[in-house]
């Protein structure tokens, strides 16, 4: 909600054209550059590497439903940990397997003070009949703010990367980001989730038309 790893038999090959560009990094001409200016450079380029090896609309990855995780091994460890350094230098809150092109149930997200938390196959159970509609971005939808409907708090319960069984009360932007993580393992964006208006306005950013000459 912005490496190495061996291939997991649905993983979803990377389309052409969307997230598998090369991104240079900014190179240093000028030796005046603060301490300050330097390190804002690197995270900018360690943010554009990050994006880049997640999937863009409107790649079929984020399309699809995700398959139940059951076998818990170091394969899982390994994409796990990708995904929270993906997240992290990204600059994101969250981020599902779908959106690295891997179909397992699967996201990670920051939790305030507990920090980052994978959880396997999610679930939400009793999501408050109280809701709020506030802006989301997406780090597959790069430009896109629309404004979505979710509940105020919830229950998400599931399994950590070990397989054990986890149980998380969240509320407020927690309960906010896991609905989001959870719709993309079910195939769902945020221009799925807004009014038609902004819908509208998202996908023509997300298609621009092409400029007649």
């Amino acid at each position: 909600m912005t490496e190495h790893e061996h291939a997991l038999q649905t993983d979803v090959p990377q389309e052409s054209g969307h997230g598998g560009h090369e991104h240079e990094e900014p190179e240093n001409g000028d030796e005046t550059l603060s301490a300050d200016e330097l390190r804002a450079a690197e995270i900018e380029a360690r943010r554009r590497r990050a994006q880049a090896q997640i999937r863009q609309y409107p790649d079929v990855a984020l399309r699809l439903r995700a398959h139940e995780i059951v076998d818990f091994d170091d394969e899982l460890l390994q994409l796990v940990e990708r995904m929270q350094l993906l997240m992290r230098d990204a600059q994101g809150v969250g981020l599902a397997a779908t959106q690295v092109g891997v179909l397992r149930r699967l996201f990670v997200f920051e939790l305030d003070e507990e920090g980052t938390q994978a959880v396997a196959n999610p679930r939400i159970v009793d999501p408050s009949s109280e809701t709020v509609i506030d802006e989301e971005g997406c780090l597959s939808l790069g430009g896109v703010r629309v404004p979505v409907e979710r509940s105020t708090s919830l229950t998400l319960e599931g399994q950590d990367p070990t397989g054990a069984g986890v149980r998380h009360e969240l509320a407020g932007m927690a309960a906010r980001i896991v609905q989001h993580e959870l719709d993309h393992l079910d195939g769902l964006l945020i221009i799925d989730r807004t009014d038609a208006e902004h819908r509208k306005e998202a996908l023509g950013i997300l298609r621009p038309r092409p400029i007649l000459r």
